[in-house]
């Protein structure tokens, strides 16, 4: 294995991470401020996507081109099926206190390494493509997938806050 690629292993292990500690950590913490703060990923890899995608159109002396449309569609069911199944596994309540927590799931921790176990054999089956085309590919994916998993706990914290205040 080359070292971009077990940095990637590294990168993924430390999310994983991240989010199990964050996970267990916010069943003690209320939802603050309406939830906005759920859709804070969607629009920083958009901004991070975005740049990346035009450092790929700036590699010299290897042209940029789009996947074909059947590739992106493909990578956009694929993160959103991800994001379905991570939202699935998440809910709110509200508690007596008045205010909106995340449920407990034991299983969550499970299925996030799955999915990430999964996208790393998917990464690893396209290595094929070219570079440009499977960052491209990659980054849809997970685009889809974080946006499908956090408008739909946003989504899931409203009515979770709007059910209780009736």
């Amino acid at each position: 294995m080359d070292a971009p690629t077990l940095i990637g292993y590294g990168i993924a292990a430390v999310v994983i991470v991240l989010v199990i500690w964050l996970r267990s950590r916010g069943k003690r913490r209320p939802v603050r401020n309406n939830g906005i703060g759920m859709l804070m990923p969607v629009f920083l890899l958009l901004a991070a996507f975005g740049f990346s995608i035009n450092a790929l159109t700036q590699i010299p002396d290897h042209p940029f081109h789009m996947p074909a449309a059947w590739e992106l569609l493909c990578a956009l069911l694929v993160g959103c099926g991800l994001g379905s199944i991570m939202l699935y596994h998440t809910g709110y309540e509200k508690l007596a206190d008045g205010l909106v927590y995340a449920k407990p799931n034991k299983n969550f921790k499970y299925v996030l390494i799955a999915i990430v176990v999964i996208r790393i054999a998917l990464s690893e089956y396209f290595k094929g493509l070219d570079y440009t085309e499977f960052t491209l590919l990659t980054m849809v994916l997970a685009f889809a997938y974080v946006c499908v998993w956090r408008v739909g706990s946003f989504v899931k914290f409203r009515q979770a806050r709007l059910t209780a205040a009736e």
